[in-house]
């Protein structure tokens, strides 16, 4: 008998939910301040004049501080905004203006784009609960990023957000799951190799 990858996934993004949770204020702090530092440097070095990227929620790494930088420095930042249908559509994030969507996840206030506007991409940077040292990366459940990432004819560069201890040596992968080609933590950039 197989275990179901779906009910596998369910446990550990409990357990990774709970740990994010009761990580220390101080801890999460500290990782915030890397998690900037290595996406300003993953910008940089890719050369990325459009980034997609996402506005985290009160559990997730702060993305906002890069964010604003991305603007500052004159990039161009698309920022998610979900839909019943389970698509995405995008807008060009200002660094300043949200309000709260689809499953009380933040969204930027601007005019929609649509979903094929993450075409225009040149890195795209994604949330995850866990990443594997293959690049399978784990979500939160909903498939968004999974669907977007599935449909593009070509895809830049895409990395998960994680916190060090959420690199898991394997995670659950179903067929629907997109890899990523890299993942940044706290204290670094990780590519995988496909």
């Amino acid at each position: 008998m197989t275990s179901d990858p779906s009910h596998e996934k369910r446990a550990i993004r409990a357990e990774l939910r709970e740990r994010r949770r009761t990580r220390p204020a101080h801890v999460v702090d500290t990782a915030n301040l890397g998690f900037t530092e290595n996406l300003i440097a993953l910008a940089k070095e890719t050369g990325a004049r459009t980034i997609s990227a996402y506005l985290s929620t009160s559990f997730e790494p702060d993305t906002r501080p890069f964010l604003n930088w991305a603007l500052a420095d004159g990039r161009r930042v698309l920022l998610p905004i979900a839909r019943q249908d389970g698509l995405l559509d995008w807008a060009e994030g200002d660094g300043e203006t949200e309000t709260e969507g689809l499953y009380g996840l933040p969204e930027p206030v601007g005019g929609i784009l649509g979903p094929i506007a993450i075409n225009d991409a040149d890195l795209i940077i994604i949330p995850a609960s866990a990443v594997d040292a293959r690049g399978t990366r784990m979500g939160w459940g909903r498939g968004y990023f999974d669907r977007t990432l599935g449909s593009m004819e070509k895809c830049p560069p895409v990395f998960a957000v994680v916190f060090d201890d959420e690199i898991l040596d394997e995670v659950p992968r179903e067929v629907h799951d997109a890899p990523v080609d890299g993942a940044v933590t706290p204290t670094k950039i990780i590519r995988f190799s496909r």
